[in-house]
């Protein structure tokens, strides 16, 4: 029987098929262009290659090409009681997860994973700042995530993409010198990940390396494809270093290119929260941002993101709607809040409003609340520091320019630019 690539069997007599299915699979961890593509050719060699129409579904899931994933999801159910154990408990957890039920799919991943850990595509999800855990709302997420990856580690050796998951992990709970060693061991074997690329640009700005990081990702990128799924974040870090490095004209240019409605190819939630990141944060930085750049973002989240759901998204989405104005889309967020870090998204929503109205004490009042656990609303802690960013501006226009420092240097003492706001110094 064949095998993928971490010696899985697979359900299909086909070279051609099978090895179309290990080119999609090493691009969807890749990051890189041409998944569906290649799962495509893959399901036109064998129709009945199930896994090949599950791993369709999947990366049309991740771009958001949500009424397109039913079909090839119904495929992959139809072919089960043809397929062995593993594969179809596969089928049974990503199916869970394709149908938006994260809870229930995480717990199907870990029952499974008990009995095939290199079960990649399985695995995956449970990954990174976006994935099951990042997203689980929950406190103590960053240490569960370290915990999973470190369970799984001894299943994999030295593959590079899960070397790269696993330093994100090591990183985000401070681990900064274990971090180093193990995604240079990913990048090692696989030089052109991108995800191990954008986990290396983390590392850069964990350990404030603005020259370095910027440099490192400025070149890699060039041979990029755009159609990649991180092609619109690893902009956003090019963009926030060509900011921090006092060269604007680069960084609007990265903006229009490559992370605004138009120019960037990735995934909604991306094109949102980049955005809207980069914005307000070179308005910190004392650069104007014109009126129609906020009431884009704002028309792009209620366009993709009309009903409150994803934290992440949400708070993103709020800060827009308050700095153009759309005082009705805020107050649905606050108001409609869902979720399990739903009370984080109104006090969050609340301090943006008032950051729009100059009530500093008010925004200080949200920030406080919301600031001892902010990692319960997914994304990294450089992704985050917008918020550390925001309140440590509030502080300053109330006068308490002692306490804004004195935040920043206890809570991000390496990561922050001299220069991240205007007047600080």
């Amino acid at each position: 029987m064949l095998e993928d690539r971490y010696g899985n069997e697979l359900s299909t007599s086909s070279q051609v098929a099978r090895d179309a299915y290990v080119e999609a699979v090493d691009r969807f961890l890749a990051a890189d262009g041409g998944v569906e593509e290649a799962f495509q050719e893959a399901i036109d060699a064998d129709e009945n290659f199930a896994l090949a129409h599950l791993g369709l579904a999947r990366i049309r899931q991740m771009c958001a090409k949500t009424l397109t994933v039913a079909d090839p999801l119904a495929k992959a159910r139809a072919r089960v009681e043809h397929l062995t154990p593993r594969e179809a408990g596969q089928i049974k957890a990503i199916g869970l997860l394709l149908e938006g039920k994260g809870p229930e799919a995480y717990k199907a991943i870990h029952a499974h994973l008990e009995h095939y850990p290199r079960d990649v595509m399985v695995a995956q999800p449970c990954m990174g700042v976006f994935g099951l855990i990042g997203f689980s709302g929950q406190s103590g997420r960053e240490s569960e995530q370290l915990a999973f990856t470190t369970w799984l580690a001894p299943h994999y050796g030295d593959d590079w993409w899960f070397l790269s998951q696993h330093a994100f992990a090591q990183l985000e709970t401070g681990q900064t010198g274990p971090a180093e060693r193990t995604i240079e061991r990913s990048l090692s074997a696989n030089p052109r990940s991108a995800n191990g690329a954008h986990i290396r640009s983390h590392l850069y700005y964990e350990n404030g390396e603005t020259e370095a990081g910027a440099d490192y990702l400025d070149k890699w990128r060039r041979n990029y494809d755009k159609r990649g799924l991180l092609h619109c974040h690893i902009s956003w870090h090019v963009a926030l270093w060509a900011m921090a490095s006092g060269d604007a004209t680069k960084m609007w240019e990265v903006i229009d290119a490559d992370i605004a409605p138009g120019g960037a190819l990735g995934p909604p939630i991306n094109v949102l929260t980049d955005l809207a990141a980069i914005l307000y944060r070179a308005e910190l930085a004392g650069l104007e941002v014109p009126a129609h750049r906020w009431r884009g973002v704002s028309d792009y989240a209620l366009k993709c993101f009309p009903k409150p759901g994803i934290a992440f998204a949400d708070i993103h989405a709020a800060l827009a709607h308050a700095l153009a104005g759309n005082t009705e889309a805020l107050a649905k967020i606050i108001r409609e809040a869902k979720g399990p870090a739903a009370d984080l998204v109104g006090e969050l929503a609340q301090a943006f409003g008032a950051i729009a109205r100059e009530d500093w004490d008010q925004a200080v009042s949200h920030f406080s609340i919301a600031m001892t656990d902010h990692a319960r609303i997914g994304g990294s802690r450089a992704q985050r520091d917008l918020l550390e960013f925001a309140m440590a501006a509030a502080f300053l226009r109330q006068g308490h320019s002692n306490q804004a420092r004195f935040m920043l240097s206890i809570r991000r003492p390496k990561s922050t630019h001299p220069h991240a706001i205007k007047g600080l110094l």
